[in-house]
C-alpha cells in the first residue's frame, strides 16, 4: 500500500500505541512509536516525520515541554496533542507552543484521520513553498523578491532581459510595491554589478537642495557651499543612480535630467565646467506620468527619455498567491533577527492575511510580519495579535475565535471558529469552494469535508470584481481525501 505519510506517536500508554498503530498502518501511512518525550526526541533526531501524535501526561517531560524541543528540531513539524485531560487551557497552551490541533481521548477516528490529512497537507503545502523560493532564486537569482504569481513570473523575465543593456528604465507601481528592490536587482545583474548604487529619493529633497545633491556644487555657489561638493552623479560613475518618486522633480532639475540622459555630461551648481557621466538611470514613480505631461507638470520630452522599457509593478492584491511566501521569507528574516525560533502562522491568521486587500502593498505586509514577531509570545501567530486593520476588514470582523458561550466546549469553540472564517470565505467567493479552498490554503477535499461536518449552507451566487458581475461556478465535490 502506498505511503501517504510517516507519523510518530509518543504515548507512555501500549495499548493507545498499537490502536494507533494499528488504525493508522491500515489507512496507509508509515507509523513509529515511543513512550517517552526522550525516546521521541531520539526518533526525530534519526529521522523526519510528517506528524507526531503526542500525548500531554508522559513521564518525566511532559508532552507540552516536549513540544517545543520537537519544532526546534523541525520548525515545520506537525503536532498533534491527544490526551485523556482536556481543557480549554490545555489546549490554549498547546497551540500557543506550536500545535496544529488539540484532540481528546477517546478520539474518533474519522475526525483524528481528518485533522492528520490536513496537518500533512499544510506541512506539504509549506515544504513547496519553500522549494519554489528555492527552484526561483535558483532560476534567476533574486533572494530578495518573492512570488510565484505569473505578475511577478513575468517581471522576473524582463528584469533578465533589461539587466544587461543600459537602457533607461522607468518603474511604475503603488507605494510599497517594492520598486527600489526591483532596481536593484536590475543592478545586481547588470555589467554594472560591481559599481556603485546610488538612490536618491527625489521627493524627500526641496528643489535647490536636490540640484545640488544630484550634480554636485562649487564652493561659493550659494551661501552655505564652503566647500565644493560631488553630486550623486558623479559619485554613481560607471554604476546605476535610483531616482525615485522621479514625478515630484521641478522644471529646473527636470531639463538638467534630460540633459545627463541625452548628452551623458552635467554642470555643477556654480561651475562652467561640464563633467561626463556614465549612469544608468532606473527611474520610479507611484503616480501616472503620462497624466502629469498632460498638467503640464512634467515635460514630454524626458518623459519619452524615461519610458525607454517600462516595467509595471502589481499591488499585493492583484498577486495573493505571493502572500503566504512573503510570510515566510518575511518571518525568516525577523526571527533571525530578534534571536527568536522560527514562527508560524496559524490557519485563521493566514486566513485574514489572504483576505486582506493590502492597500500598503508588500511593504505594509512586512510591518505586520515584524509586529507579529516582536509581540508574539509563542510560536504559534494568532489573529489577535494582526492589526485592527485586518480583523475589521473581514466583515466587520468574523471572528473572535472564543465562543460567548462560557460553558463551551474546545471542540464546540474550534468548530464555531471554523464555520465563522469558511462561511466568511464562501461569501467572498459567492459559494465558488474551488476558490475558497485557495484562499484558505486547504485542500478542495478538506473544505467539502469540513462544510458537511459543521452543516455550512452554500448559497452559490454572482459577486462583484472590479466593477464587474462574477458569476459564481457550480458547488465543485470531492471524495474525502
Amino acid at each position: 500500500m502506498t505511503k501517504k505519510g510517516s507519523i510518530l506517536i509518543v504515548d507512555d500508554e501500549t495499548e493507545i500505541r498499537e490502536s494507533l498503530e494499528t488504525l493508522l498502518s491500515l489507512e496507509g501511512f508509515q507509523v513509529d512509536s515511543a513512550d517517552s518525550a526522550e525516546s521521541g526526541q531520539r526518533c526525530l533526531e534519526k529521522k523526519s516525520y510528517d506528524v507526531v501524535l503526542l500525548d500531554v501526561a508522559l513521564p518525566g517531560k511532559s508532552g507540552l515541554d516536549a513540544l517545543e524541543d520537537f519544532r526546534r528540531l523541525d520548525p515545520n513539524l506537525a503536532v498533534l496533542i491527544i490526551t485523556a485531560y482536556g481543557s480549554v487551557e490545555n489546549a490554549v497552551a498547546a497551540i500557543r507552543r506550536g500545535a496544529e490541533n488539540f484532540l481528546t481521548k477517546p478520539w474518533d477516528n474519522e475526525q483524528l484521520l481528518a485533522e492528520i490529512r490536513s496537518a500533512i497537507e499544510r506541512r506539504r503545502l509549506s515544504q513547496e513553498n519553500v522549494q519554489l523560493k528555492r527552484a526561483f532564486q535558483q532560476r534567476y537569482n533574486f533572494p530578495h523578491i518573492i512570488g510565484k504569481s505569473d505578475p511577478m513570473l513575468k517581471i522576473f523575465d524582463l528584469i533578465e532581459q533589461v539587466a544587461a543593456s543600459r537602457s533607461t528604465v522607468l518603474l511604475a507601481g503603488e507605494s510599497g510595491t517594492g520598486k527600489e528592490v526591483m532596481a536593484k536587482a536590475i543592478h545586481a545583474h547588470s555589467p554594472r554589478a560591481q559599481a556603485s548604487f546610488v538612490p536618491v529619493n527625489t521627493g524627500s529633497l526641496p528643489a535647490d537642495l536636490l540640484e545640488s545633491t544630484l550634480f554636485g556644487h562649487v564652493k561659493g555657489a550659494f551661501t552655505s557651499a564652503v566647500a565644493s561638493k560631488k553630486g550623486l552623479f558623479e559619485v554613481a560613475d560607471g554604476g546605476t543612480i535610483f531616482l525615485d518618486e522621479i514625478g515630484t522633480v521641478g522644471p529646473e532639475t527636470q531639463a538638467k535630467l534630460l540633459r545627463v540622459i541625452q548628452e551623458r555630461e552635467f554642470m555643477p551648481l556654480g561651475s562652467t565646467e561640464t563633467f561626463k557621466t556614465d549612469v544608468r538611470i532606473i527611474a520610479a514613480t507611484n503616480v501616472d506620468l503620462r497624466r502629469l505631461v498632460t498638467d503640464g507638470r512634467f515635460r514630454e520630452d524626458l518623459y519619452y527619455r524615461l519610458n525607454v522599457i517600462t516595467i509595471s509593478l502589481p499591488p499585493l492584491r492583484e498577486r495573493k498567491e505571493d502572500v503566504p511566501l512573503l510570510c515566510d521569507h518575511f518571518m525568516t528574516k525577523y526571527c533571525g533577527e530578534n534571536n527568536r525560533p522560527l514562527l508560524r502562522f496559524a490557519p485563521e491568521a493566514m486566513a485574514v492575511l489572504m483576505d486582506y486587500d493590502w492597500p500598503g502593498n508588500v511593504r505594509e505586509l512586512e510591518n505586520v510580519v515584524e509586529r507579529a514577531v516582536v509581540l508574539s509570545r509563542d510560536l504559534v501567530v494568532t489573529p489577535d495579535l494582526l492589526p485592527e486593520a485586518l480583523a475589521e476588514s473581514r466583515n466587520g470582523g468574523i471572528l473572535p475565535l472564543v465562543d460567548s458561550r462560557p460553558d463551551a466546549s474546545l471542540f464546540e469553540i474550534m468548530d464555531e471558529c471554523e464555520r465563522r472564517v469558511i462561511g466568511a470565505t464562501l461569501e467572498k467567493t459567492g459559494g465558488n469552494q474551488t476558490e475558497a479552498a485557495e484562499r484558505l490554503q486547504v485542500p478542495l477535499s478538506t473544505l467539502n469535508q469540513k462544510i458537511k461536518r459543521l452543516n455550512i449552507d452554500v448559497k452559490r451566487k454572482s459577486r462583484r470584481e472590479n466593477g464587474r458581475t462574477v458569476k459564481a461556478e457550480p458547488a465543485t465535490t470531492a471524495d474525502p481525501a
